[in-house]
């Protein structure tokens, strides 16, 4: 029987970045476990990729202000590319209760210390932006060190590291049982044989929950599906633009290759794990592309491009991590409510902390624990996306 001093369950961005920093604090013996063939076929393949650290909640900051950070050094520090890119968030306010809500949020940021964010009048965005439709924006938000990254190519970059420096990977391997005994987890039971560790990692995305019944332990984490729409090349808006949130209506929209990247969180959309992409979603999504940019009237896409992934959401729109109680050795590292990619560099750092010490500095670990909604703790994300 194989043994392994970590198994970490499922080898997306998360679960790649939770082996690299065990594997980089001298943790040797690290197993994945991923079901796939290949690694990034859940959310992290159909990711939009955004990185920022415009968010409303101390927590979310925090983990952002390590994780941007690290994609900016990523391919120094690990040797492979994450393609970052620096190109901004810009909030666009079409009222002064968005306004209000931005200044009380940059407030929070500078305190902090991100020191890159700033608020912006409406003629600053008509004078960066004047493709904009701008007669209702009030003013905005800006940082310039939020972006982009590569998720596939980020989480390939942390695998290939790790894999470097002694861990292992399983692939076309499914978890089909956890086993206990009085200290806790003791083995993982998978379609390629079982595994005995006493410390078991939960990375499995929007499947976590099921991973987690299998001691015992209900996950409040349900997916979520959000399509995202490709257009074909367009050379009328600038190809240097940040990603431009609408906040009317929460349309936001990227360069990608040649051409732009359209994503909306449909409101009508129900939890479950659906996976197609829904051709009626075109229109609706060109409908509110059109409304901000008139030029995107022209915009060709090709719905056969599209797709849809899955987010993870957790009640209050923050990441589940740490210990499971009543359960020593196994861990979280779910829910993170579409923010799992830019903040996987902050989640290998603390749920590897967690495993190794106990605890962190890098956040107060309580704030994100499962304790949390039983102790009616939950602290609620807005600015989400």
């Amino acid at each position: 029987m194989r043994s392994a001093d970590v198994v970490i369950i499922g080898g997306g961005i998360v679960g790649s970045s939770v082996a690299y920093h065990l594997t980089a604090s001298g943790c040797k013996d690290v197993l994945v476990i991923e079901r796939e063939s290949s690694q990034g076929k859940g959310s992290t393949g159909k990711s939009m990729g955004g990185v920022r650290a415009q968010f409303s909640t101390p927590v979310n900051i925090q983990m952002s202000l390590y994780s941007i950070p690290f994609y900016a050094t990523f391919d120094d520090r690990l040797g492979y590319p994450c393609g970052y890119r620096p190109q901004g968030y810009l909030f666009c306010a079409t009222s002064e209760q968005h306004m209000s809500y931005l200044r009380a949020n940059h407030a929070t940021q500078l305190k902090l210390g991100l020191k890159h964010a700033r608020i912006i009048s409406a003629d600053e965005i008509r004078s960066m932006f004047p493709q904009l439709r701008a007669d209702d924006i009030v003013g905005g938000a800006l940082c310039s060190t939020d972006g982009f990254v590569d998720p596939y190519s980020a989480m390939c970059g942390f695998m290939q590291w790790a894999h470097d420096h002694g861990a292992e990977i399983w692939k076309q391997t499914e978890v089909t049982g956890i086993d206990r005994d009085a200290e806790g987890v003791c083995r993982v039971q998978t379609t390629r044989g079982s595994v005995g560790t006493r410390t078991i990692v939960n990375c499995a995305g929007p499947w976590a929950a099921s991973i987690v019944w299998m001691v015992d332990v209900e996950l409040p984490v349900e997916p979520l599906r959000r399509m995202l729409v490709p257009s074909e090349p367009f050379d009328q808006f600038p190809r240097s633009a940040p990603m431009i949130i609408d906040m009317s209506n929460g349309f936001h929209f990227r360069p990608e290759a040649l051409g732009f990247l359209l994503a909306w969180n449909d409101p009508q959309e129900t939890p479950g794990y659906k996976t197609d992409f829904d051709p009626a979603f075109t229109e609706k999504i060109l409908t509110r592309a059109a409304h901000r940019v008139p030029i995107f009237e022209n915009l060709a896409v090709n719905p056969k491009r599209a797709w849809a992934g899955m987010y993870e959401m957790s009640p209050d729109h923050h990441a589940i991590l740490g210990p499971v109680p009543d359960v020593p050795g196994f861990f979280l590292a779910n829910g993170f409510s579409g923010h799992g990619v830019m903040h996987s560099p902050a989640t290998g750092k603390i749920v590897s902390d967690l495993v190794l010490s106990g605890t962190t500095d890098l956040i107060d670990p309580s704030l994100l624990n499962l304790a949390r909604f039983a102790e009616g703790r939950m602290i609620e994300e807005t600015a989400i996306l």
